[in-house]
Formats: structure tokens, C-alpha cells, sequence
């Protein structure tokens, strides 16, 4: 089935009538929306109407000849893509009519596979561009660009480099510490390339065995090894014509590195087990939390990985230097829950702010999603209260903190005393649900029970508190 590229309204321009409708039909087939004019003057008042993204026009037509139809829409040509067809006699004005702003000349007679293959490429960058525009006017309007979230300095540099770097075909290495958004920073890559309509594939190499990494990205053949009963397609087979994400890198085997770069400078990898080379078309980007100087100079990171992954560098601010963002992450992260877990909670305290605000968050944006998730949940009334937040390192806590659920943690209690209130403020707020009550908890099941049969026994030996 024919990709729609409705989106794209397509003008043709030529003087010929059976050649204009039957180009016109022909990239109607191809899911654009087409309209015909006879020569540029009829072009000219058809843009006004019809507001055509793309115009294919003839170069030779009588009243306006199609590089008279280009100057005169030079004050649109950043909105309009002209594609110019020519006759061989007339290539060299072609050119010329390229280098004054047209994208483009197909000499005549026309090859239709070389006008769809255009076509299409001009709907992708043009799709790629509405898609910075609303990414730009979503960060003007609330402080997001994407599923990012953050209006700070610091991420705004961060937003403009998104932008210049993303639609090139350049490998790409993100750094930052663990829970920044690394992975969300390279699905934004993927969404603001020409290659978003294609697989993103991603993939932790320091969750996957060394044993098994190497299938994982490469793929095996059945046979390759103890336990390949299949065929098994890996990442790069998967994310083809798109993008894969390579979290960790420097947790990859030396061996595995060496035939990653491989693939990277030929663009061509064999299964495990394989015998045939087979070609990819694969942007790749990586990420590591550790400073890849000392990866380099600890074994852990191939020099020459490195250099051919380091076309781009992005550098995530951790959260301690962008506290700017946490109001804006903060509301985003309660409106997420809310909506979740049908809550009302609208803000946090102010005096929970302060305590937010103090702590640098050394889980960065994960941790504090963790931390809101478990408040909302926590939260009986509308705001997030102190008592509501774990106890923070480092960070100031009130003299006293009493929320309406009836948990009062204070300064000098003792940790038993504080996670026993804990333990069973979470299980009243589960309704009893011990499952829900672990997970909000991030602990075991097993764990909790035996907790509970503890409090149980101290209850029982009169040490309650």
C-alpha cells in the first residue's frame, strides 16, 4: 500500500495537458495532494488557493516560464519547494535556477521512480520542520520540547543543538549521569530526523550478559551457538532506515566494540553463525554515564569507537545544575499521576518546595519522578506535604509534619519508628493491597511481609512505638 503523504499538496505546472494530468494522477497514486496549473501564470494564482508545499514545474512554458515562476516566488521559497523539469538543451539553465533557490531539475523524459524518490524526501524534511516548529512553540507555550521537560539555560542551549545536529545522518554519544533522560534525549533525535517514520530501536548493553550482547545487536543464525534453535533478527536488522540506541557502551566487550565499529565505517554486518554480509542503513547513537576520557584510559572504551561515535556530543546537565526545571518537572510528573491513578493532588506545599529544592539529587530526573510518584500516592488532600517526601540526605527537614492521613514524621525519631509509619501509611493508601503497597514502596512483596510480621512480634512483645 501506497505511504499517504496527504500532508504534502503538490502543484504541477506544465504547459503539456496530457503530460500534466498524467503527472498529476501519478503523484496523486503516490498519496500526495496534487493540483495542476498550465504554465506560471496560472501557477501564481493557484499558490494562493491551493498553498502547495511542493511545486513541479516545467522550465519551458509559454505566458511565464518556470524560472520566471521561481523569482517570482522567491518571498515564498522557504515555504515552497520547486522542482524544475528540463529538456537536455536547457540543463545548464536548470542549474542556474537551482543555485537561485530551486531544491532541484529532472531532465526530460521523465523517470518517475527519480520524481517519487524526490518527493518523498522533500515530504520528510518537510514533516521534520512542522515537527521543530511545534517542538518550538510547545517549549514557548509550557516549557517542554518533546517529552522533554525543562526551560532552564541550560536546556535551552541543550534544545538548539538538538535541532542543528538531529537531522543529519552524524552518529551521535550522549553523556550524562544516570536518570538524566538519556534515552529520551536520543528518541527526540529519532522523532526530529527525516528517519521518524522508521524503527527506533534501543538497547542496554550493561542489562544484557556479555554472552548474549553480541546476538542481541548482531542477530544469529540457527546453530550459532548452544540454545539458537532460530533465526534471530538483532538491532541492527531491526532498526534499519532508522535509529539504534546503544545505552552503556562502555559496558560492550572489547571484541563486540571492534566489530560495532566495523559495521559503523561499512555499513555492513553478518549474523552470528552467518555467512553472508548484509548492508544496513542505521544512525546510530550511543550513551555512557561515566566520562568516556576515563573509559578510554581504564580499557573500557575503544579510542577509535570513540572517535568515529564523537561527530556529536550531547552533554545533559544533571538536575543539581538546572533546579530552575523542578517546578515545571515537578507539575508535569503530578498531572502524570494524577491522570494515572485518578488523584487530585494540584501542587506541592511550600514547604515541601523547600525541601525539594535543598536535596541535589544524585538520582536526577528519575529519582524525582520516583519521589512525586510515591507523594501523589501518599497525598490525601490537594498539596504535597513534607511528610509526604522521603528523608532526604542533606536536605532541611520541619520541626514537625503532620499531614491529614495522620503520619507524623520528626526530628529524632528512629528509623524503625519512621519506616514502620511509613509501611502502613502506603498499605492504607493501597486499600490494603499488599502487591501495590511493595511496588510503591520499591521493595519485595516478601519483604513487606516480613515486615509487617515484625511489627506484628514487637506489637505483640509490647515494643510498638
Amino acid at each position: 500500500m501506497t505511504e499517504s503523504h496527504s500532508a504534502e499538496r503538490v502543484l504541477i505546472v506544465e504547459d503539456d495537458p496530457a503530460t500534466r494530468s498524467g503527472l498529476t494522477e501519478l503523484v496523486r497514486a503516490w498519496g500526495f495532494t496534487a493540483e495542476e496549473a498550465a504554465d506560471g501564470a496560472e501557477a501564481l494564482e493557484k499558490v494562493t488557493s491551493f498553498r502547495p508545499s511542493i511545486v513541479v514545474t516545467d522550465l519551458v512554458m509559454p505566458r511565464m516560464s518556470g524560472l520566471e515562476l521561481l523569482k517570482a516566488l522567491q518571498p515564498e521559497i522557504e515555504h515552497i519547494k520547486v522542482i524544475l523539469l528540463t529538456a537536455q538543451g536547457t540543463v545548464d539553465t536548470a542549474v542556474e535556477a537551482v543555485k537561485a533557490g530551486a531544491e532541484d531539475y529532472l531532465t526530460k523524459p521523465l523517470d518517475p521512480n527519480k520524481l517519487q524518490r524526490l518527493l518523498e524526501r522533500l515530504a520528510e524534511l518537510n514533516e521534520q520542520k512542522r515537527e521543530n516548529q511545534a517542538l518550538r512553540r510547545q517549549l514557548n507555550d509550557r516549557g517542554r520540547f518533546g517529552r522533554i521537560i525543562g526551560n532552564s539555560a541550560a536546556m535551552r542551549a541543550l534544545y538548539q543543538v538538538l535541532e542543528q545536529a538531529a537531522p543529519t545522518p552524524a552518529s551521535m554519544l550522549i553523556l550524562g549521569e544516570s536518570g538524566t533522560g538519556k534515552e529520551l534525549i536520543a528518541q527526540t533525535i529519532h522523532q526530529l530526523s527525516p528517519r521518524t517514520s522508521h524503527p527506533f530501536v534501543a538497547i542496554n548493553c550493561a542489562a544484557i550478559p556479555d554472552t548474549l550482547l553480541e546476538s542481541e545487536i548482531f542477530g544469529h543464525e540457527k546453530g550459532a551457538f548452544t540454545g539458537a534453535t532460530d533465526r534471530r533478527a538483532g538491532c541492527f536488522e531491526l532498526a534499519d532506515r532508522g535509529t539504534l540506541f546503544l545505552d552503556e557502551i562502555a559496558e560492550m566487550t572489547p571484541a563486540t566494540q571492534v566489530k560495532l565499529l566495523r559495521v559503523l565505517q561499512e555499513r555492513k554486518f553478518r549474523r552470528l553463525g552467518g555467512r553472508i554480509e548484509q548492508e544496513v542503513d542505521v544512525r546510530v547513537l550511543a550513551a555512557t554515564n561515566i566520562d568516556p576520557a576515563t573509559a578510554i584510559r581504564e580499557g573500557r572504551l575503544r579510542e577509535d569507537l570513540f572517535y568515529r561515535l564523537n561527530v556529536f556530543t550531547i552533554a545533559l546537565p544533571p538536575l543539581r545544575d538546572r533546579k530552575d526545571d523542578l517546578t515545571l518537572l515537578i507539575q508535569a510528573f503530578i498531572d502524570e499521576f494524577n491522570a494515572r491513578d485518578n488523584r487530585s493532588v494540584r501542587s506541592v506545599s511550600p514547604a515541601a518546595m523547600q525541601i525539594l529544592r535543598a536535596y541535589d539529587w544524585p538520582g536526577n530526573v528519575r529519582e524525582l519522578r520516583n519521589v512525586i510518584e510515591r507523594a501523589t500516592i501518599l497525598a490525601r488532600g490537594e498539596l504535597i506535604e513534607p511528610a509526604h517526601l522521603p528523608v532526604f540526605s542533606g536536605a532541611p527537614v520541619p520541626a514537625t509534619a503532620a499531614p491529614a492521613n495522620g503520619v507524623t514524621i520528626a526530628p529524632g525519631m528512629t528509623v524503625d519508628e519512621a519506616e514502620q509509619k511509613l509501611i502502613m501509611a502506603t498499605l492504607d493508601a493501597a486499600g490494603g493491597n499488599k502487591t501495590r503497597a511493595a511496588e510503591m514502596l520499591g521493595i519485595s512483596l516478601k519483604t513487606l511481609h516480613n515486615k509487617l510480621n515484625r511489627f506484628k512480634e514487637d506489637d505483640a512483645k509490647g515494643l510498638t512505638p
